[in-house]
């Protein structure tokens, strides 16, 4: 796939409503940062997030159990969401193949071609460059807007 391209709404619209579980790597505990909001936007809209943070004594954020790295996750996950820098994307991609991830999704800003290469090789669909928060409401999306935010 050409990430320097758009992505179609069809392939953005399915992978969220065929995604369940999505770890996301740099969530944060502070209310202030965007991984937080995004975080709990994702959460309240039914997904099941898991929140990736190495932080010693972090041990949950939004009342969600907080786990050190993907290989720690005790169950299966579909996305993994990425709040790191790009050039931690290729190191991300490797553990998400690991882990049997469908999905890698790099955060606005986090783009590495080489990390999308090596995880669509694996099977993985990959979106870069993007928030799955400011995706779900596009005008497209439609699925679970019955929920509260």
């Amino acid at each position: 796939m050409n990430h320097n391209e758009p992505y179609t709404d069809a392939y953005i619209q399915d992978i969220l409503s065929s995604v369940k579980t999505i770890a996301m790597v740099g969530a944060s505990p502070d209310k202030t940062k965007f991984s937080y909001g995004v975080l709990r936007v994702l959460h309240e809209t039914g997904y099941d997030m898991i929140p990736i943070n190495p932080r010693p004594g972090l041990e949950t954020i939004r009342g969600l159990k907080v786990y050190p790295n993907l290989a720690a996750v005790d169950r299966a996950v579909d996305m993994v969401e990425v709040f790191r820098k790009p050039e931690d994307l290729y190191d991300i991609a490797k553990q998400a193949i690991d882990i049997g991830a469908k999905v890698l999704w790099g955060q606005i800003g986090v783009v590495d071609h080489d990390a999308a290469r090596l995880a669509e090789e694996a099977g993985l669909k990959v979106v870069m460059d993007r928030c799955p928060k400011i995706e779900l409401f596009r005008p497209f999306w439609k699925p679970k807007l019955h929920l509260g935010i």
